[in-house]
C-alpha cells in the first residue's frame, strides 16, 4: 500500500452568509479561486496529472447543483480532470479527504484535490424544494427532527445548562479574537477579490471591488451578560440561543492529497497526513453526540490515544453539543478549539471539515504538535472524526 500525503492546503476567510463579504459570490467561483491559490503553492506539479477534484457540499442544488465538482474542475484545474460532488452534510469536507487518501492507498490515483464549498447566502439549508417522506415522518418523525431542536435535545439529556453554552460561546469568541490578532489563521486563508456590481446614490450602475481575507464572524463585543440576555430559537423555555450556536456562512477549503511516489518525484515536503477517518451513526433526536461514537474508533483506527493527540477541532455546531461532547467524550478542554471554533468563526457546512483541516494542520505546526483530530456531528445522526499527522 502506497502512502498519501496533504502536500498543502488553503481555505477562504469564512463570511457571514446574507450579509457578509460574499453574500453575492457564488460558490462554485469561491472554490476556483481556492484551488488556483493551491495549485500556485505546488508549481512543480502540472495540473493535467492531478487525476479527480472531489468537493463537499451539503445542499448540492441551485448555485451548488449541476454536478458542480465537475464544473469547478473543468475552470480551476485542467479538462481531463474528473470533478465529482459528495455530501455527508456537516462532515462533507472531512469525507472527500478520507476519499482521496483511500484511492491512493489503494493505487486508483497518484493526486487528488479534496475539500469543500458552501455558500449558506445563495441556498438555504434545506435546499429550495425539499420533500419529506410522508411514512417516515408519520412513523419516525425524529428522522427528520431540526437541527436546533436536537441541540434542545441533548442539552436536557446530557445536563448542559444555558450557563454552560453561553460561557462556552464567549470563549469562542474570545479565543478567535485573539488568533485572528496574532495572525494564525494568515497563512491557511486564501485572500478573495470580490468584484461587486451595485445600483449607487444616484440610481446609476456601478463597480466596486474589496477584498475578503479576514474571517467576519466574530463578535469582540461579546459578553456572558449580553448572551443571556437572548431569548431562545428553537423551543419554548429552551437554552439554545442564536448567541450559542454556530454561525450561518460562506467559505471554501481545499487540500492536495498526493501519492508518496510522486512526492517523491516531485521532491515535495508534505505538510501532514490524514491516519484514520470513522463515521458512525447515533440517534437523529440528538444528532449532536455523533463525535462520541466516532472518536474512539478513529483512534483506534489510527493505533493511539487521547493522550497521544495534541490538538482538537471540534466543530461548534452549537454550544449544547459541543459541551456535551467535551464532557461525554472525555476530551482535553485544553486542546479543543484553541482558536475559537463555529460559534465564533462561522460554519460554511460542506466547505468545514476542510477548512478545519487547514487550520489544525496550521496550528500542530505552528505549535511543534504531532496529532489532531477533526470531528463533527452530522444532520441526521452521524459523527465523523479524522485523525491527522503533521509532518512539518
Amino acid at each position: 500500500m502506497t502512502e498519501a500525503y496533504i502536500v498543502a492546503g488553503y481555505r477562504t476567510a469564512v463570511a457571514k452568509a446574507t450579509r457578509g463579504g460574499f453574500r453575492f459570490v457564488r460558490p462554485d467561483d469561491l472554490a476556483v479561486d481556492v484551488i488556483q491559490h493551491l495549485l500556485k503553492a505546488v508549481p512543480q506539479l502540472d495540473p493535467t496529472r492531478i487525476d479527480d477534484l472531489i468537493v463537499g457540499n451539503a445542499v448540492p442544488e441551485a448555485e451548488q447543483g449541476l454536478q458542480v465538482g465537475r464544473m469547478i474542475a473543468v475552470r480551476a484545474i485542467a479538462k481531463n480532470t474528473a470533478g465529482v460532488t459528495v455530501n455527508r452534510y456537516c462532515g462533507s469536507g472531512v469525507e472527500t479527504i478520507a476519499m482521496a487518501t483511500a484511492k491512493i492507498r489503494a493505487g486508483m490515483a497518484d493526486c487528488i484535490i479534496a475539500g469543500g464549498t458552501e455558500s449558506m447566502s445563495l441556498v438555504p439549508t434545506v435546499g429550495w424544494r425539499t420533500v419529506l417522506n410522508y411514512e417516515v415522518a408519520k412513523t419516525n418523525p425524529d428522522y427528520y427532527i431540526g437541527m436546533g431542536l436536537t441541540a434542545e435535545a441533548v442539552a436536557k439529556e446530557f445536563g448542559v445548562s444555558r450557563e454552560q453554552q453561553d460561557e462556552f460561546s464567549y470563549q469562542s469568541h474570545l479565543k478567535a479574537a485573539n488568533a485572528i490578532d496574532k495572525g494564525y489563521f494568515k497563512t491557511g486563508i486564501c485572500p478573495i477579490n470580490v468584484k461587486e456590481v451595485y445600483v449607487n446614490e444616484k440610481g446609476k450602475r456601478s463597480e466596486r471591488s474589496y477584498i475578503v481575507d479576514t474571517d467576519e464572524g466574530v463578535r469582540r463585543d461579546t459578553t456572558t451578560t449580553g448572551l443571556a440576555s437572548l431569548k431562545p430559537v428553537f423551543a419554548a423555555n429552551g437554552t439554545v440561543t442564536a448567541g450559542n450556536s454556530s454561525q450561518t456562512s460562506d467559505g471554501a477549503a481545499f487540500v492536495m492529497v498526493m501519492s508518496e511516489r510522486m512526492v517523491k518525484e516531485l521532491n515535495l515536503t508534505p505538510i501532514g497526513r490524514l491516519v484514520s477517518c470513522v463515521s458512525m451513526g447515533v440517534e437523529p433526536r440528538i444528532m449532536g453526540i455523533g463525535p462520541v461514537a466516532a472518536i474512539p474508533r478513529a483512534l483506534q483506527q489510527a493505533n493511539l490515544s487521547l493522550n497521544d493527540i495534541d490538538l482538537i477541532e471540534l466543530n461548534e455546531a452549537f454550544a449544547a453539543q459541543a459541551v456535551a461532547v467535551i464532557r461525554e467524550a472525555q476530551l482535553d478542554p485544553a486542546k479543543v478549539n484553541v482558536n475559537g471554533g463555529a460559534i465564533a468563526l462561522g460554519h460554511p457546512l460542506g466547505c468545514t471539515g476542510a477548512k478545519l483541516t487547514v487550520q489544525l494542520l496550521n496550528d500542530l505546526h505552528r505549535t511543534n504538535g504531532k496529532y489532531g483530530i477533526v470531528t463533527a456531528c452530522i444532520g441526521g445522526g452521524q459523527g465523523i472524526a479524522a485523525v491527522y499527522e503533521s509532518l512539518n
